[in-house]
């Protein structure tokens, strides 16, 4: 059976980037190598990994990796560190909670 990965590396600019994958080991070697000049990570290497999950169908990962690129900073750190109450709220509806406290 095929695995996926969806992962996030931080860059040496501490930005973070998610990607997708079906071959982690080589991904980060690519990504570390600067293979494409053109790529988001070319100029912050060397990055790390520092988050990824495991998925059998493709399409739920893409689904997760697009949802992950579209998250803030503050939820992405969340995410890495494992740390589910922040997460959590970080997720809730601006609109209606309002700017969450640091």
């Amino acid at each position: 059976m095929k695995q996926y990965f969806v992962y996030i590396v931080e860059c040496s600019d501490n930005s973070y980037y998610t990607g997708i994958t079906n071959d982690i080991v080589r991904r980060l070697n690519e990504h570390n190598l600067g293979r494409d000049k053109r790529a988001y990570t070319f100029s912050k290497r060397p990055v790390k990994l520092v988050w990824f999950e495991t998925f059998s169908d493709v399409n739920d990962a893409i689904q997760i990796e697009k949802k992950i690129k579209g998250w803030s900073r503050k939820k992405k750190e969340a995410l890495v560190n494992e740390d589910w109450e922040k997460l959590m709220l970080y997720s809730k509806n601006y609109t209606e909670y309002g700017k969450p406290k640091n």
